[in-house]
Formats: structure tokens, C-alpha cells, sequence
């Protein structure tokens, strides 16, 4: 049954509404969001066991991917269990310290998942720019500490949300407008002051997702500058070819994750039920895309899962 409206300043349950207006049909949506669930769980696995078996992709590109595979299964597995448990048992019950656990982990491990890409663009742009340097610029210590520190800096700045609304009222309604926590869709619920707790929501989002978007565009443009000067029209279509998927990476990632950004906070005329889907899909679709990207038009990704196959079946 349906959470009702009545005041209560401290809730020790929320009710995921799921995809308002399109309730009826739940149980048809959890069929596509299962199979991009089950794709993701298999392609990311598959990933880090090819990268882990073959020593030849022990490179900073690949490890900064595994980086990523790795955010990617913790992301979606804190989240797409319990919405299909929404779709299909209409289980809509959470406790209120889990929603803020996964509120946490979804922006703590997106954050994360944008400074892998971050630290990827960053490889290309050495491997570019300054290809002699590749090798002793990213050693194997300087790969770990980039790793560490984007962990750093996805666990702690967002540390503090969980802790920005354990305390405040939640006097309107316990029934959150969407298939899983996160911050702007609690905050929503709260009858306190919330400006600052806002202000650092954005500032957070600026210094993690917003500044690590514009050096991924700086990085792009110093790369294009030094492959234009390459002598050769078949120099530059090859050097450009190695970017391809990191740019494929970057377009699902940003695009859906930037739209669901701007109408949290300034599209309002936009239907609920437009904005949750694409909030879901910033969930479902990257790490279901980023092996994939990479399988296709990476050949030594390719050929790695040949082997992985092969050694399988022997």
C-alpha cells in the first residue's frame, strides 16, 4: 500500500513512487531495465577478466577502464535490484538510513565514474601530445595514486549529504517521486531552510562532474591542435581513431547525466515522468555502453575475449 501524506519530521521509511503517471505499466519498463542490468553485470565482468588475463592490456587506458567497470557494477547493483523489486512485487518500502546510503553511493560512485574518464582523457592527451614521455609520466604508482584520489574525492566531498538531511523535517509527504534516492528528490520533501544545503550540492557537482567535463574539453582541444600539425592526412585520421571510444564514453556519459543535472533544478516544465526516465537512464545505459564501446572498436579488446573464449572451452 501506498505511503500516505501525513506529517512526519523524522520518517524511518520513504515510498518510491517509481515513474509516476506510468505505474500501470512497471512491469512492462522492468523488462528492458533487466536486460540493460543483466547486459551491464556481464559485459563489465567480462571486461576486467579479459584486461586481467591479458598482461598486453596492463596500460593505463585499460586500467582506467577497469576503474570504471568496476564504479559501474557498484553503481548499478545499489540501485536496480530494489527498482525491480519496485516494478515487479510493487515493493515500494525503504528504510530512511538505506535511502541515504544509496543517495550516497549514487553520487559518490558517479563522481568517481566522471574522474576515470577524466583520468582516461588524460592518457590520451599524453599519449598524443607527449607519446615519448607515456611511459615514465604514467608509471604504475602514478596510475594507483590517480585511482586513489578520485576515490578520495568521490567518498569524501559527498560524505556530507547523507549528513545535510539525517537531520531535517520531513513535514510534506514520505512518498519520494522516483525509483531510487537521491539528493534533490529528498530534498524536495523538507519543510527546513535547504538554500545552503543546495548551494553545496552545486558547488560539489561543479568541482566534481562540471570541472572534470571542461578538462576533458581542454584535453580534446590541445589533442586536436597536435594532430592537425601531424604531416599526413592518414597520421591524423590514425592518431584520432585511438579516441574514438574514449569520446563515445564520454557522450553517454555527460549527456543524460548533464540533462538530468539542469531539469532537476531549472527544467520544471518538464513531466515528472520525462525526468525520471532519463534519470534512469544515466544509471542503466553508460555502464551497460562503456564494454560494449570498447569491445567494438577496440581490436586487442576483441581479441582478448577471443582468448578469454578459447581458454574456456580448451
Amino acid at each position: 500500500m501506498l505511503g500516505d501524506n501525513r506529517t512526519n519530521p523524522h520518517p524511518t521509511t520513504f515510498q518510491l513512487l517509481g515513474i509516476p503517471g506510468l505505474e500501470a505499466v512497471h512491469i512492462w519498463i522492468s523488462i528492458p531495465f533487466c536486460l540493460v542490468y543483466l547486459l551491464s553485470l556481464m559485459g563489465n565482468i567480462i571486461l576486467l577478466l579479459i584486461v586481467k588475463t591479458d598482461r598486453k592490456l596492463h596500460e593505463p587506458m585499460y586500467l582506467f577502464l577497469c576503474m570504471l567497470s568496476v564504479a559501474d557494477l557498484m553503481l548499478t547493483s545499489s540501485t536496480l535490484p530494489k527498482i525491480l523489486s519496485l516494478f515487479w512485487f510493487n515493493y515500494r518500502e525503504i528504510y530512511f538510513e538505506t535511502c541515504l546510503t544509496q543517495m550516497y553511493l549514487v553520487h559518490s560512485l558517479s563522481t568517481m565514474e566522471s574522474g576515470f574518464i577524466l583520468a582516461m582523457a588524460f592518457d590520451r592527451y599524453i599519449a598524443i601530445c607527449h607519446p615519448l614521455k607515456h611511459s615514465t609520466i604514467l608509471t604504475p604508482a602514478v596510475i594507483a595514486s590517480l585511482g586513489s584520489v578520485i576515490l578520495f574525492r568521490g567518498g569524501i566531498l559527498l560524505s556530507p549529504h547523507p549528513f545535510l538531511l539525517r537531520w531535517l523535517s520531513y513535514c510534506r509527504t514520505n512518498v519520494i517521486s522516483h525509483t531510487y534516492c537521491e539528493f534533490m528528490a529528498l530534498i524536495k520533501l523538507v519543510c527546513n531552510e535547504t538554500k545552503i544545503r543546495r548551494a553545496y550540492s552545486l558547488i560539489v557537482a561543479f568541482l566534481t562532474g562540471g570541472l572534470d567535463f571542461i578538462l576533458i574539453i581542454c584535453s580534446y582541444v590541445l589533442i586536436l591542435f597536435t594532430v592537425f600539425n601531424l604531416p599526413s592526412k592518414a597520421a591524423r585520421l590514425k592518431t584520432l581513431s585511438t579516441c574514438v571510444s574514449h569520446v563515445w564514453v564520454i557522450l553517454v556519459f555527460y549527456t543524460p547525466a548533464f540533462f538530468s543535472f539542469l531539469t532537476h533544478r531549472f527544467g520544471h516544465h518538464i513531466a515528472p515522468h520525462i525526468h525520471i526516465f532519463i534519470a534512469n537512464i544515466y544509471l542503466l545505459i553508460p555502464p551497460m555502453m562503456n564494454p560494449i564501446i570498447y569491445g567494438v572498436k577496440t581490436k586487442r579488446i576483441r581479441e582478448g575475449l577471443f582468448k578469454l573464449l578459447t581458454t574456456k572451452c580448451v
